[in-house]
């Protein structure tokens, strides 16, 4: 008979990338101190990376060795694990929508949830709780838009819409004027007067 970390990596093989392996889903291998312990092992041992308290997924292996999942991967698990909006921070969106050229260094996410430090492999992953504005619209370009907007800040809101325009179709351009209710009205001004343009 396989042992509980064999059975545990066996297990977490049947997952997709990024899938995460918690303690409470793996009870019906063994019980929950003999889990936990089982879980650590496996992290000591590389054949799990643990994301944080009692969160891990499997590493990847690829023709060059063993790589963590894509950080988008694990955030939308987490996400949906925590029941949190999670996105990324104002700053990635400004990258993705061509208002700067910065990258950021470290991954910044904004949450719902609490703020923490999560680790993927060597990458550290900050969550910062943000108000519910930024949160609008996950998963869509109006929402990378907003975000965009709350990093570059009031004093570039305008020039930033200008970039912004180029990057979205008509379609985004009104989800995002549907979201003005919500915005502050530093935000909420140039987008009305930029819906009333198109």
């Amino acid at each position: 008979m396989a042992s509980l970390p064999q059975r545990i990596v066996k297990h977490a093989a049947t997952l997709p990338e990024g899938a995460l392996v918690c303690p409470n889903a793996l009870l019906h291998l063994g019980n929950r101190p003999a889990v936990d312990q089982a879980l650590s092992r496996l992290a000591r041992r590389g054949q799990l990376l643990r994301v944080c308290r009692g969160v891990y997924t499997r590493p990847i292996e690829t023709r060059f060795g063993l790589r963590a999942p894509s950080v988008e991967t694990v955030i939308g698990a987490l996400a949906a694990l925590w029941d949190e909006t999670i996105v990324p921070s104002g700053g990635a969106a400004a990258n993705v929508l061509g208002c700067t050229t910065q990258v950021p260094v470290q991954p910044v996410y904004l949450t719902s949830g609490p703020s923490r430090t999560l680790r993927l492999s060597a990458q550290v992953i900050r969550l910062r709780r943000a108000p519910r504005w930024q949160l609008v619209a996950p998963g869509r370009p109006a929402g990378l838009a907003v975000r965009a907007l709350a990093w570059l800040g009031p004093d570039e809101v305008d020039e930033g819409l200008e970039a912004i325009k180029r990057a979205l179709s008509p379609e985004d351009i009104a989800e995002l004027a549907a979201k003005r209710a919500v915005l502050p009205s530093w935000i909420a001004t140039p987008v009305s007067k930029l819906a009333a343009r198109m």
